[in-house]
């Protein structure tokens, strides 16, 4: 890429060069593997349609190698190395429920059904599948559901070494660890071994905040892009804590109930690190919110890189466009490295200086999340974002309060 040579020196060799795993061709525009040229749609969303969209009590007929892959073991290897990683505690208090049948009707009149789940409509697409609204015919909640075929996983490589089973597994492992107001719970894993269906229930979250780049008629007011704002913040912040990298904070994965909270969606490409060490290597974001370190280079932080994401989400917020758009994947990677930050003169000056330290260009300078937390602008009339007592520390809590009490009662 035509990446300066003294901004170079300024950033530190962090980074990674490519798109969800793929090579990036420096002398074209051509991404290997995902076509001939790059299209802006390509730089803003990097959601495949799934290859099926049908519906038949005949399961895909191509497995692929479904059966030899044992789908269960490498569930189980990345299950313990996440317990691992997590000092063996899952940060939940109730257990994602995990059903090991899968039953597809249709009845005369045309109705779906995946074992209690009535279809209701499709909502959108995933990274490799289609999510689709159904309702329980038990509790008549709504609920998204995720699916997948496990042989079109196994045909798609997002490595030399993994195939999209390899996200697929990693998002379920890893929302198998979450608890939090501001995340999308996953509530049902639906995994047949002799079936070639997949799925992830998750609780169904109504809108989005929809931002499409065409200017500032999408923005919002700076009340309401601090109150969403709060929440990618608190979501964040827990999800570092307990050693996560989303790795695709952006509009099109935060998602606004009825009573306008944000919750974090899509843990396609989220990665774990252990202890302190968020240090990666696969950079897998969407184009036009990656950090400029993983632009170049072969490592970054991880933490940093989804601070600045935070910082380009909030820049749509506010300003209703991005701050680093190109027309190809080269020309966006060389704006992110090279181009100034540009705000309004009229912009308040809180806000401004909230925006420069997030998107500050060299990651050892860059605002923390919790530098965020207790910025001006966002500390507003609601206080600074405090950290939240998720289950897990609350159940160490409560495991060495029998112990503080003795000790008060001996003093």
């Amino acid at each position: 890429m035509f990446v300066k040579r003294e901004k170079m020196e300024k950033i530190t060799a962090m980074g990674c060069c490519g798109w969800f795993g793929f090579s990036f061709a420096k002398k074209s525009n051509k991404i290997r593997g995902l076509g001939d040229s790059t299209s802006c749609e390509f730089l803003l969303d990097k959601e495949l349609e799934d290859e099926d969209d049908s519906f038949s009590n005949r399961d895909v007929t191509d497995h692929g190698n479904v059966e030899d892959c044992d789908f269960q073991s490498p569930t189980k290897r990345a299950e313990e190395n996440l317990r691992y990683w997590q000092h063996g505690f899952i940060c939940r208090e109730f257990p994602v429920k995990e059903t090991h049948g899968v039953l597809r009707s249709e009845d005369e009149n045309g109705i779906k059904t995946v074992n209690e789940y009535v279809y209701e409509r499709k909502i959108g697409g995933g990274s490799y599948g289609k999510v689709v609204l159904y309702r329980s015919n038990i509790d008549g909640k709504n609920y998204a559901i995720k699916s997948f075929h496990k042989s079109y996983l196994l045909k798609i490589r997002v490595t030399p070494s993994e195939t999209a089973m390899s996200d697929v597994l990693r998002e379920v492992l890893i929302m198998k660890l979450l608890s939090h107001p501001n995340i999308v719970n996953l509530i049902e894993v639906i995994n047949d071994p002799t079936s070639d269906h997949f799925y992830m229930v998750l609780e169904y979250v109504e809108g989005k905040w929809v931002f499409d780049g065409s200017g500032p008629a999408c923005c919002l007011g700076e009340n309401t892009a601090r109150k969403y704002l709060r929440d990618v913040v608190s979501g964040l912040m827990y999800l570092h804590a307990h050693n996560i990298v989303h790795g695709d904070i952006k509009p099109d994965n935060l998602l606004i109930t009825g009573s306008g909270v944000i919750k974090i969606g899509d843990f396609s490409v989220s990665q774990v690190f252990e202890d302190d060490n968020d240090e990666l290597r696969r950079s897998p974001g969407t184009p036009v919110f990656t950090a400029p370190e993983c632009c170049i280079g072969e490592t970054y932080r991880g933490k940093a890189a989804d601070t600045w994401a935070v910082g380009v989400t909030l820049y749509c917020m506010v300003l209703g466009k991005y701050p680093f758009l190109g027309e190809t994947l080269q020309d966006t990677y060389d704006k992110i490295v090279n181009d100034p930050l540009l705000l309004p003169d009229e912009m308040s000056p809180l806000l401004k200086s909230l925006l420069e330290g997030l998107l500050c260009r060299d990651p050892m300078q860059r605002m923390t999340l919790e530098d965020v937390a207790q910025h001006a602008w966002v500390v507003g009339e609601d206080g600074p974002i405090l950290p939240y007592l998720c289950w897990c520390k609350r159940h160490d809590l409560q495991k060495k309060t029998p112990e503080c009490s003795e000790t008060d009662g001996l003093l």
